[in-house]
């Protein structure tokens, strides 16, 4: 029988506004990996800010929690409801207009449902740049790229999420709207309030709409791939690159030889992009708005100086840009090829950049002990220190809950305890969710952990507003 909050529901949300449809609902309840699975009490897609408002009004009204969700393009489990069937899923896919794009002020005010492609097709057809890069970028949408504060493959040279973003508007777990919503590069009025809403992966308000930054569009670029001895090599290379090309370096992305064997094996349209194997490869990006310079004879020539160092091995400059998109779908595919490869159970670690191939050294050896049978796939971002260590486990062996999860659980002692004793963190750029909520009283300041958890009361006093995910 309906009860009375749905038939609230219906009537704040209009027609295909509220879905009760278990089969229509079940999308919304797992994430595309697989790994984490819950159930809704129902799904509700609001398309305006005053229905997202009204809409956890009454929820909370019914001591119904509330889970925002974005594109479910997340690793983490942060946009997925637990097993209780209690909770509303809010769905901000139909909340997509992007609203204006100023070239002059070089910003972008959009809705929290319009998907990352979008956004960037718009800046670029105002003749700006959106720099944000992520592989998922049909699929994910500002407001979920807002809260998990994304990071990507353009963060050397941009920033992640929390730099991109000038003004928000969000609806607060008591249904009134903060409306932050400016276009200003200046504030100093107190508090930036805004801030509370970037990386809080919805456990504070549901973002809305943004104002973004934009840049102006590159007109020139050179895209290389590079294959390296040693991963030490790629910090050498870091620096040669920011001394000989300035700020012009867009991404250096690291790959490890069984990775990139994998994107190969798994992924179709891929090729192996050099003559020459080597245990680590990166991919090197330079974009400029000028075009007086010749960027791929630049790069080419950085590189070959760096070949007679012995700090590369091989390299290829993109010749076309399809070539340099054949580049880039090597790097933007790991996920797609590991999950075809196994059973994965991936981490997001970062340590400081100079500590990048201890950490690889140190995690490589203990992982081969703690799990002799796993291939270990690395791929990170080496100019943020962001590094993933993928744990691919046999599928067969592996395709139990309980021992997958133990093999999850010994993957991530490793994993976390050397990157934290390196002075690094446990989660980089894809938040903390469910998946490492419970792992955070180990490796965050106590201090950190009791303010988060001071704000969490002050703004959603009855943890109604995507309870269980950041913090306990």
């Amino acid at each position: 029988m309906t009860t009375t909050l749905e038939n609230e529901l219906a009537a704040i949300l209009g027609p295909g506004g509220l879905v009760t449809d278990p089969n229509e609902i079940a999308p919304h309840t797992k994430d595309w990996r697989g790994r984490y699975n819950g159930v809704a009490r129902c799904l509700v897609r609001p398309c305006s800010t005053a229905e997202v408002s009204a809409t956890v009004k009454a929820c909370i009204n019914h001591g119904v929690p509330i889970v925002p969700q974005g594109g479910n393009t997340g690793v983490c489990g942060g946009a997925i409801p637990d097993a209780s069937g209690r909770s509303v899923v809010v769905n901000l896919a139909r909340m997509n207009r992007v609203r204006t794009v100023d070239p002059v002020a070089n910003t972008l005010t959009t809705e929290a449902g319009a998907t990352l492609v979008e956004v960037r097709q718009k800046a670029t057809d105002a003749g700006r740049l959106f720099p944000l890069d992520l592989g998922s970028e049909g699929s994910c949408q500002i407001g979920g790229n807002i809260a998990s504060n994304a990071g990507g493959t353009t963060v050397l040279r941009y920033g992640n999420m929390r730099e991109l973003v000038l003004g928000l508007e969000a609806v607060l777990p008591d249904g009134r709207v903060f409306s932050g919503l400016r276009s200003l590069r200046k504030d100093n009025t107190g508090y930036d309030l805004r801030q509370l809403f970037i990386g809080s992966e919805g456990t504070l308000g549901i973002v809305t709409a943004a104002v973004l930054k934009l840049f102006p569009q590159p007109r020139s670029s050179a895209t290389a791939f590079v294959a390296l001895a040693e991963c030490r090599a790629a910090i050498t290379l870091l620096a040669r690159l920011r001394e000989t090309c300035g700020d012009r370096l867009t991404a250096i992305e690291l790959m490890s030889k069984r990775q990139l064997d994998a994107v190969l094996l798994h992924v179709e349209r891929t090729r192996k992009p050099l003559a020459m194997t080597a245990p680590w490869y990166v991919l090197v990006e330079l974009t400029d708005t000028a075009t007086d310079v010749d960027w791929p004879e630049h790069l080419a020539t950085v590189l070959e100086r760096a070949r007679a160092d012995s700090i590369v091995v091989d390299a290829a400059v993109a010749a076309s840009e399809s070539q340099a998109h054949d580049f880039w779908r090597l790097r933007h595919t790991v996920s797609e090829a590991n999950v075809r490869t196994g059973r994965v159970v991936s981490h997001d670690t970062a340590v400081p950049i100079a500590a990048i191939a201890e950490f690889i050294a140190r995690t490589e050896t203990e992982l081969v002990s703690a799990l002799p049978e796993a291939a270990l796939h690395y791929v990170g971002h080496v100019g943020d220190g962001n590094v993933h260590a993928v744990v691919v486990l046999p599928p067969d062996r592996y395709a139990a809950p309980l021992a997958f999860e133990d093999a999850a659980r010994r993957a991530n002692e490793v994993v976390h305890r050397l990157a934290a004793s390196l002075g690094g963190c446990i989660g980089a750029e894809h938040g903390v969710g469910q998946s490492l909520r419970d792992q955070l009283p180990r490796f965050k300041d106590p201090i950190d952990l009791d303010l988060m958890r001071g704000l969490k009361r002050l703004l959603d006093p009855n943890n109604l507003m995507n309870p269980g995910k950041v913090v306990g």
